[in-house]
């Protein structure tokens, strides 16, 4: 869907008005929770949380910044992947393995 603003002159005389409306729209969504932070994050195109995260500290967002459950998320998150790696690291590198028949 596109959408079209008329700003005031000295606005769009901004070197970016466009990115600043998207912005501006993104904070108040996400501030008010009408966005969830991975939508957010990918209207803005950002990569990851942590430049979510960098650009709503930047803008004083702080009520929804990366909390204490994200954190605890993030470790479950972190411990699984530790215990997957483990696993496959211990497989053989070779699923053809030979066959000892005594």
């Amino acid at each position: 869907m596109q959408i079209t603003v008329d700003l005031p002159k000295h606005i769009a005389q901004r070197p970016d008005p466009a990115r600043e409306a998207l912005e501006a729209l993104a904070i108040e969504g996400y501030r008010c929770g009408a966005l969830t932070s991975f939508e957010t994050q990918r209207w803005l195109g950002f990569e990851s949380r942590y430049e979510l995260d960098g650009f709503l500290r930047a803008h004083n967002v702080w009520e929804h910044a990366y909390s204490t459950e994200d954190f605890e998320r993030d470790c479950e998150t972190l411990q699984e992947l530790e215990d997957k790696h483990r696993d496959e690291s211990e497989r053989p590198a070779c699923s053809l393995w030979p066959t000892l028949h005594l």
